[in-house]
């Protein structure tokens, strides 16, 4: 790979990732607002986002020449890796469990995994769909 090309795929991993970051911040201060802070309602809808969103992309920037490797670094790379967080689910795994909710640790823990996996295969199942 040429450096120039490397250079420029890198660029939009860094602006997808910017993107990607504010979207959480911004729909997680809206979730917080609108839901309180009885459960990580941010984390958990990014994360469902993101998941649906990379499942899609991933099927749909298919067979898309060299211009799907940018897309893919941008959209997935990028985007999807500043808007997801796999460390805040850790973390507020940990809190859940050092203030003895557990039950809820479980259930946050359970639904995220299970629902982010039906999302990522829904994506990409749409993404067949519309692509014929």
């Amino acid at each position: 790979m040429h450096p120039s090309i490397w250079w420029y795929q890198l660029l939009l991993v860094m602006c997808g990732g910017a993107l990607g970051a504010a979207g959480r911040y911004w729909l997680g201060g809206v979730l917080l607002r609108q839901l309180g802070s009885g459960f990580p309602w941010g984390t958990f809808a990014v994360n469902l986002i993101g998941s649906f969103a990379a499942g899609f992309l991933a099927i749909w920037l298919e067979d898309r020449g060299p211009a799907g490797l940018y897309w893919k670094a941008f959209l997935i790379v990028g985007l999807m890796g500043g808007l997801t967080t796999y460390s805040a689910l850790m973390l507020e795994c940990l809190l859940f469990a050092r203030s003895d909710r557990t039950p809820l640790l479980l259930l946050y823990l359970g639904l995220t995994l299970a629902c982010g996996l039906l999302l990522v295969w829904g994506g990409a199942r749409v993404a067949m769909l519309l692509r014929g």
